[in-house]
């Protein structure tokens, strides 16, 4: 389990104008179950000046996951998605699969080009 501190909180930063990211809140909120009030989904979505203040450049915010635990460290990517899933009990073994260092290297490459794909449709 994630060890978040005094705080019990964790922030997650998404994209709110992205169907599939709203898809993917609602799915890991309900895998929380009662342990969704620990999570603070934070929508994005024009708050440039908020991300910079949180370390996090915008362009990064909307091409890979972050979180914010307890302790204010901020982790991305499938890092952020291990610790999120190391938090709810029901996807804890997932959490730790996806970081072995077989696997992570190839989810990374996979989630990247299928964001990229997504992004680039959206300027389009």
């Amino acid at each position: 389990m994630l060890v978040v501190g005094n705080n019990n909180t964790i922030t997650v930063y998404y994209d709110g104008s992205c169907p599939g990211c709203v898809k993917d809140r609602k799915a890991f909120e309900w895998f929380a179950g009662k342990r969704a009030s620990r999570f603070i989904w934070f929508d994005i979505t024009g708050q440039e000046d908020a991300l910079r203040r949180q370390g996090i450049e915008p362009i990064n915010a909307l091409r890979e996951l972050h979180i914010k635990d307890g302790q204010g460290v901020i982790h991305s990517e499938m890092d952020a998605y291990s610790l999120l899933m190391k938090d709810i009990p029901l996807l804890w073994v997932l959490g730790t699969v996806i970081c072995l260092p077989v696997i992570k290297p190839v989810l990374s490459y996979l989630y990247r080009k299928s964001v990229d794909k997504r992004l680039s449709c959206k300027t389009s």
